[in-house]
C-alpha cells in the first residue's frame, strides 16, 4: 500500500511537470499568437493552389516544408521578443508569468532557442521558394529588430512597424507555390496590415496602465484614449473596399466580409459615446480576433 501510494504521488508530481513544461512553453512560443499566425500562411497557400489550378495532394511536401518553416521562423521571433522584453515582462501583470520572467527557463537559454528555431525555420522555407524566404525574413527582420528591439520602447508608430512582420503570413505561404505579384495576395497582406492596427490599439487600451507602467511608447499612452479611439474608427473604415477586390471568392464571400466590416465600423463609432473606454477596448478586442479568424477560414470554405 506505501508502495502504491508513492507511485501514485511521483505520477502527480511528474504530471504537473508535464502541464507546467508545456505551459512555460506555450508562454515562451506564445502559442496562441503562433497558431492565429499560422492560419494567414495557410491561407495563402490554399488561394496559390486554387488561383494556378494546382491540386493540393501533388503539393503536401511542400504544404509541410512551408508550414513547419514558416511556423519556426515566427516561434524563434516570438521567443527572442521575449528574451529581449524580459525587463517589461517583469513589470506587466500579464506577462510575469512568462518562464524568462519567473526563471524556469534562462534567458541564455532562451535566446539559442529563438536563434536555433529561426535558423531551422528558413533552411525548411529554402526548400520551398526564395521569395517565400525573403518574406519570412522580412517578417522576423520587422519584428525581431524593427519593432522588438527598436521603435517598440520609443515611438508610437511602433505599431505600424510590427504590423508589417503579421502581414507577409499570406506573403510566404503564397510565394510557396507560385509568385506573390498577384492582386488576392497582395489585398490579403493590406487586410491583415491594417487589421492590426485597430486589434492592436484595442489591446493598448484595455492593458493601458500596465502599458504605461512599463514605459512602452504605445498610442493611447501618449496620445490619450480619444486620438486612439479615432484611429482605430479610420483603420476599420480603411478595410470597407477590400472584400470587393476579392471578386474571384464569390458574391458570398464579399457580403459576409462586408456585413463584419460595417458591424465593426459600427463598434468604432459607438466608442465615441461609451463611458467605459475599457470595456469598448475588450469588446473590440473580441470582435477583431473573431473578425480575422472567420475571414480567412471563410477564404478557405468558399474556395473548396
Amino acid at each position: 500500500m506505501i508502495l502504491s501510494k508513492t507511485e501514485t504521488h511521483g505520477g502527480q508530481v511528474k504530471g504537473g511537470q508535464i502541464t507546467a513544461f508545456f505551459a512555460d512553453m506555450m508562454a515562451l512560443f506564445k502559442g496562441i499568437v503562433l497558431i492565429a499566425n499560422v492560419l494567414p500562411v495557410f491561407a495563402g497557400f490554399w488561394l496559390a493552389l486554387v488561383f494556378t489550378n494546382t491540386p493540393f495532394a501533388m503539393n503536401l511536401n511542400l504544404f509541410f516544408l512551408t508550414i513547419f518553416g514558416s511556423t519556426l521562423v515566427m516561434a524563434g521571433a516570438l521567443v527572442l521578443n521575449n528574451w529581449y522584453e524580459v525587463d517589461l515582462d517583469t513589470v506587466m501583470d500579464r506577462t510575469q508569468i512568462r518562464p524568462t520572467v519567473t526563471g524556469r527557463i534562462s534567458l541564455k537559454t532562451t535566446v539559442v532557442l529563438g536563434i536555433v528555431l529561426s535558423i531551422i525555420g528558413f533552411v525548411f522555407l529554402a526548400f520551398t521558394t526564395w521569395e517565400a524566404v525573403l518574406y519570412a525574413f522580412i517578417g522576423w527582420f520587422t519584428y525581431v529588430i524593427m519593432y522588438t528591439m527598436w521603435t517598440k520602447r520609443k515611438y508610437t508608430f511602433n505599431t505600424v512597424v510590427g504590423s508589417i512582420s503579421g502581414a507577409v503570413t499570406p506573403l510566404i505561404g503564397w510565394a510557396a507555390v507560385g509568385s506573390a505579384n498577384h492582386i488576392v495576395p497582395i489585398v490579403l497582406f493590406m487586410i491583415l496590415f491594417i487589421w492590426q492596427m485597430p486589434h492592436t490599439f484595442a489591446i493598448a487600451m484595455k492593458r493601458h496602465d500596465e502599458y504605461k507602467a512599463a514605459g512602452v511608447a504605445m498610442l493611447p499612452v501618449i496620445r490619450g484614449f480619444e486620438m486612439t479611439k479615432r484611429q482605430i474608427f479610420v483603420y476599420v473604415a480603411c478595410l470597407l473596399p477590400f472584400p470587393f477586390f476579392l471578386g474571384p471568392l464569390g458574391t458570398t464571400f464579399i457580403a459576409v466580409a462586408t456585413v463584419m466590416n460595417l458591424a465593426w465600423l459600427g463598434l468604432a463609432i459607438w466608442g465615441f459615446f461609451v463611458k467605459d473606454d475599457y470595456k469598448w477596448a475588450r469588446i473590440n478586442f473580441v470582435v477583431s480576433v473573431n473578425y480575422i479568424a472567420i475571414l480567412f477560414i471563410m477564404m478557405v470554405l468558399v474556395t473548396l
